[in-house]
């Protein structure tokens, strides 16, 4: 369900879950929610494809654009695929490194 929440407008929670509880939780804990789902990533040239489970890219799109890294001019998601556009001159390793600072939890998966 669509909610509103003091930070960021309105989110999506799960019906029948407390949102006390979940208001409570860190911004870490929902983006180590988010990383869960991202399935792996490619580049080519200054393009990186973020694959995800279905449903996960949109979300998962919006924390990376919400962060604002240097590293990435934007994402186009679809249901289970991002694209990303890299700035010129930004290394493989370097938006990988801004992707984990984003979700730490992207460790185990890129």
């Amino acid at each position: 369900m669509k909610v509103s929440d003091v930070k960021s407008g309105y989110i999506y929670r799960l019906a029948g879950s407390n949102p006390v509880n979940q208001q409570s939780n860190s911004e870490a804990s929902r983006l180590d929610f988010l990383a869960d789902g991202v399935v792996g990533i490619e580049f080519s040239a200054n393009l990186g494809v973020i694959k995800t489970l279905p449903g996960y890219a949109n979300s998962v799109a919006i924390m990376i654009d919400n962060a604002n890294p240097f590293e990435i001019l934007g994402t186009v998601a679809g249901d289970d695929t991002i694209l990303l556009i890299i700035r010129e001159d930004v290394g493989r390793n370097d938006l990988i490194l801004a992707l984990k600072t984003i979700m730490p939890k992207l460790e185990s998966k890129i």
